[in-house]
């Protein structure tokens, strides 16, 4: 239901809706994270658990962003490293790196990521939809983006980003 919320704020920012900036009403929560310097978020929904990292069992025959599996209270869950999958350079762990596992049509998949930051609520009028321009938004991964005073915090498409068909 949240989502469709989301979905339907962002078309309406896209159409122009000026009534949009002055509704500033909370639409749900995303779980912001660092790559880098920049900040990403995902839909709190999507977001089972976070864990320390820990020994990731490489799996033979995957794509180069799929760095193995863990176990996960008795349950084998893939490892996908984010700065892999968007193209950036590894990186040493640190101790801030972590995996927040994520579960999306009964599936939990873990992704590594630099440092979690908050998690935040959604206001109205704080969302921007993506730029059409594929040269501006090369990033396929962007669901929307969220302003929060002079940072943009981009939010994935938790469906894209796990789907293989992206890479």
């Amino acid at each position: 239901m949240t989502n469709d919320v989301i979905k339907e704020a962002v078309a309406k920012q896209q159409s122009g809706d000026r009534k949009l900036a002055a509704d500033n009403s909370v639409l749900g929560k995303v779980m912001t994270f660092n790559i880098g310097e920049q900040v990403y978020g995902i839909e709190i929904q999507y977001v089972t658990e976070i864990i320390e990292m820990q020994r990731i069992t490489k799996v033979p025959h995957v794509p180069s962003y799929i760095k193995g599996i863990i176990n996960v209270r008795s349950k084998v869950v893939p490892i996908v490293d984010i700065r892999t999958r968007f193209g950036k350079p590894e990186i040493p762990y640190t101790n801030r790196t972590c995996i927040i596992i994520l579960s999306f049509n009964e599936t939990s998949v873990g992704i590594i990521v630099d440092s979690v930051a908050d998690v935040e609520d959604i206001h109205t009028g704080d969302i921007s939809a993506t730029p059409e321009n594929r040269s501006v938004n090369t990033n396929s991964f962007i669901q929307y983006m969220i302003r929060s005073g002079d940072m943009v915090k981009l939010i994935l498409d938790v469906a894209r980003l796990l789907d293989e068909q992206e890479a």
